[in-house]
């Protein structure tokens, strides 16, 4: 009987040796983790780079790979080339990378917030990772930046990048027209598993691909939309804010709410309330 009250004693002595050891080891063994060693972090990037090039069926001075080894040896620590949302269980994750006329190259790129643990890629790519706002495991931050490249004599060369306004739960990109006035535009696609729905942020080339893009954002789920628009007949997206009755028996829109860009402010304008106005 002693024995057995001598157990829980015991383990509890234990514990607080654990928890309430000296600071400094505990700062130690942080500094020993990879996700806050930048210099083991790269290591471990470049291996990984240099093992899928063992497998790749042909390398050029601009492929993929040698694109994200330029991102590896160019941008600050904790900088990544992102890769898609696998379609299945099995695939194999690809770059998020698009090959364009002209030898331009269109990338998705994420970086760490400085002063915080370095990010993983798996942990902001997919459905599941688009509740990483919501996520109290400190996973650190993440910034995407939609960059186009020109690689015309064999090296990179940014000819721009700009914010991507997300953090986490990013599935694809593709490059479409817009129909009026066949406008290409880039749509980058997040999870919002919050929302059962999706997030498309679409970067417009109004003044053509040498300068940066014209943002707005649509969306769509259960009980929210927002589609993109001619409205008043200008070289910038409009778009449709939905509004919806969101009931215990049924979800219905019930009205929509038109938004122009104001070319002077840089925002988008409430055609009904001009005093109300998005950013994209």
């Amino acid at each position: 009987m002693k024995t057995t009250l001598l157990i829980p004693v015991i383990l509890g002595l234990l514990f607080l040796n654990v928890n309430c050891g000296d600071g400094e080891d505990s700062s130690q063994l942080i500094e020993q983790q990879v996700e806050y060693s930048p210099d083991k972090d790269m290591d471990i990037q470049k291996y990984n780079v240099a093992e899928e090039r063992k497998y790749s069926s042909r390398s050029t001075p601009c492929d993929t790979l040698s694109l994200a080894e330029y991102v590896l040896d160019n941008y600050p620590s904790g900088s990544y080339l992102v890769t898609f949302d696998k379609t299945d269980t099995y695939s194999i994750p690809r770059y998020a990378v698009m090959y364009l006329k002209n030898d331009y190259i269109l990338a998705l790129i994420a970086t760490s917030r400085p002063g915080e643990r370095l990010i993983e890629v798996k942990n902001i790519v997919g459905y599941d990772q688009s509740f990483i706002l919501l996520d109290s495991t400190k996973l650190g931050t993440a910034f995407f930046y939609l960059t186009l490249f020109d690689c015309s004599n064999g090296s990179f060369e940014q000819i721009w990048e700009v914010p991507v306004p997300n953090h986490g739960g990013f599935n694809n990109f593709s490059l479409s027209r817009w129909s009026y006035k066949r406008t290409p535009y880039v749509s980058i696609n997040f999870h919002y598993a919050r929302g059962i729905g999706h997030i498309n942020y679409n970067y417009f080339m109004v003044n053509g691909w040498d300068n940066p893009p014209h943002l707005m954002m649509t969306y769509f789920g259960i009980s929210f939309k927002r589609t993109i628009t001619n409205y008043n007949n200008d070289e910038f997206p409009d778009y449709y804010e939905y509004a919806f009755f969101d009931l215990p028996d049924r979800i219905a829109v019930v009205d929509s709410v038109p938004f122009i860009w104001d070319i002077k402010n840089n925002v988008y304008v409430n055609t009904r309330n001009k005093k109300q106005t998005r950013l994209y």
